[in-house]
């Protein structure tokens, strides 16, 4: 962890982090959250990243880090269209 906060320019805060949940019967899923984004009023920020195993490409995982994220900015203009689409109603989100 100390050489991640060395290197990285910006706090992960929950990416590559576990998100999961236990139900009330006992039951456990979880996931490694390896693409996550935060829209404030300002912006959005995205983080996206690929799981490296012993016979990854780095080309590929490249490639596949840039495809997730352009995943993710895809969804900005639709949610923008939403929301001034609920505002035009007079429902606010």
């Amino acid at each position: 962890m100390e050489i991640i906060d060395a290197l990285e320019p910006v706090k992960r805060g929950p990416y590559a982090g576990v998100v999961g949940y236990v139900d009330f019967s006992g039951n456990l899923d979880t996931a490694i959250a390896i693409r996550t984004m935060f829209v404030g009023p300002t912006g959005a920020s995205l983080q996206a990243g690929a799981g490296i195993v012993a016979d990854s490409d780095p080309s590929d995982e490249d490639l596949e880090c840039h495809n997730k994220a352009r995943a993710l900015l895809a969804t900005i203009p639709a949610a923008r269209r939403m929301t001034l689409r609920r505002n035009s109603a007079g429902t606010q989100a």
